[in-house]
């Protein structure tokens, strides 16, 4: 049974909507106010909190970043009497899932409750399931609000996408959600990883088999094509594809229509193409390795993800999610980064991206000990190097991006805080933070 804890200073409120979420089969906690909702957070985690914006010890809204930053995964529904657009802005700013002005149907708050659950958001055996499957499209910067722009546009049509970085960028997970967020999103999503295919069987496993097509064939299987009918087929590292079989992808790209291995029958299918590769496939066109028709073909809309060393001021966004994932997965307190932590995490390489800050954070939450994760705990992996120091005539004007990330991180985003400790006004910082894209 999913948990809900519903905040409000009014008792009637609190008791109506419980009523009405016991009703649709929930368990129902309440608090009133944000210090009760702390102390409620401290001894369990629910699937969903409702949240009042005007309480008796502080803003509702503001109190939203603050959670959603440690529980990345939990899903908020705020409610509000101050029906303007700008606190339903405010509340989507913060990372609210759902924002509902009073006075509410209690269908509507209950259907929103459900809609949280089922979209993903409930921290649940199925929903850590869905985590260890992608990588989290998580990001402020500037360079991933294009990403969901691009990403924004496509969703409700049909346009061929071609996602491009490096591995551990978190390609699949664009690919689905493009899938999710579209009118295809009821059929099924599937994904094939080129490079993973034997050479000989990449065109069995794409268009399907009949019995005995070749040695082993026992039964005819059905291709990823098939497979992947109404919906989505991500073609994973498309530039790993050998080039015969380039050529019969161009033709059922272009015609729709394609043959079984061993087979005389045509089979027409419609799916959504997602291509995704970490090669230059320019450079592979040019050097006769990629056929340029087939390039024009899937790259009619180009996402480019940027590398984590392009982006570090999502870095510590990337860590506290999955510090949160993982303490909740183990067991383990949900603690904060201490300054040094957030510092080596900013300012190291993270050759795999991602998947590297996935891979260190998992093994601090195992390992680190105390109130807080330190640089110690973060750097027991291999795959991460303490930071290096700054020169001491490095200036601000030289290494303003780093040095301004790192200070917004050790001050949880807290401008004024982190423009005293550049010695910058908060006017400064904010002009600072707008040319680096923060």
């Amino acid at each position: 049974m999913s948990t809900v804890l519903v905040v409000d200073d009014d008792a009637a409120i609190r008791t109506v909507v419980a009523q009405a979420l016991r009703r649709a089969g929930h368990d129902v906690t309440s608090a009133d106010s944000i210090a009760q909702l702390e102390r409620a957070l401290a001894v369990s985690l629910p699937d969903v909190i409702v949240t009042d914006v005007v309480l008796p010890d502080g803003d509702g809204i503001d109190h939203v970043r603050s959670v959603a930053a440690r529980f990345p995964l939990l899903p908020i529904i705020v409610l509000s009497a101050q029906n303007t657009l700008t606190t339903a802005v405010r509340a989507a700013e913060v990372g609210a899932y759902e924002y509902l002005p009073k006075p509410f149907d209690l269908d509507v708050l209950t259907r929103a409750v459900a809609g949280a659950l089922a979209r993903g958001g409930m921290i649940g055996e199925d929903a850590l399931a869905d985590e260890d499957r992608a990588l989290p499209l998580i990001g402020r910067s500037a360079a991933m609000q294009d990403v969901y722009r691009i990403i924004a546009r496509v969703v409700s049509n049909d346009l061929t996408v071609l996602i491009s970085g490096e591995s551990g960028t978190g390609k699949e997970l664009v690919a689905r959600a493009i899938h999710d967020l579209g009118p295809r999103n009821a059929a099924p999503f599937v994904a094939i990883n080129m490079a993973a295919i034997p050479r000989e069987l990449i065109e069995a496993e794409l268009f399907g088999h009949e019995r005995g097509a070749f040695t082993g064939a026992a039964t005819r299987n059905a291709g990823r094509f098939e497979q992947a009918a109404g919906g989505t087929l991500f073609l994973d590292e498309i530039g790993d594809m050998p080039m015969e079989a380039q050529t019969r992808l161009l033709r059922v790209l272009q015609s729709g229509e394609f043959t079984s291995v061993g087979g005389a029958r045509t089979i027409r299918v419609d799916v959504r193409i997602v291509a995704a590769t970490n090669r230059d496939l320019n450079a592979q066109v040019a050097a006769g390795q990629f056929r340029e028709d087939l390039f024009y073909r899937l790259n009619v809309v180009p996402i480019a993800l940027p590398a984590l060393r392009e982006r570090r001021q999502d870095i510590a966004l990337l860590a506290r999610h999955f510090l949160a994932l993982f303490a909740y997965r183990h067991g383990k307190p949900n603690r904060p980064l201490g300054d040094d932590a957030a510092q080596a995490i900013v300012t190291d390489r993270w050759p795999d991206n991602i998947r590297g800050v996935r891979q260190a954070m998992e093994r601090a939450v195992l390992l680190g000990n105390g109130d807080i994760y330190t640089a110690g705990d973060i750097l027991r992996s291999p795959d991460v190097t303490a930071p290096q120091p700054l020169a001491p005539d490095l200036s601000l004007a030289r290494n303003e991006g780093t040095l301004i990330a790192a200070a917004l991180n050790r001050h949880a985003f807290n401008v004024s805080r982190a423009a005293a400790d550049l010695g910058l006004t908060r006017a400064a910082l904010y002009r600072r933070m707008a040319r680096h894209g923060l």
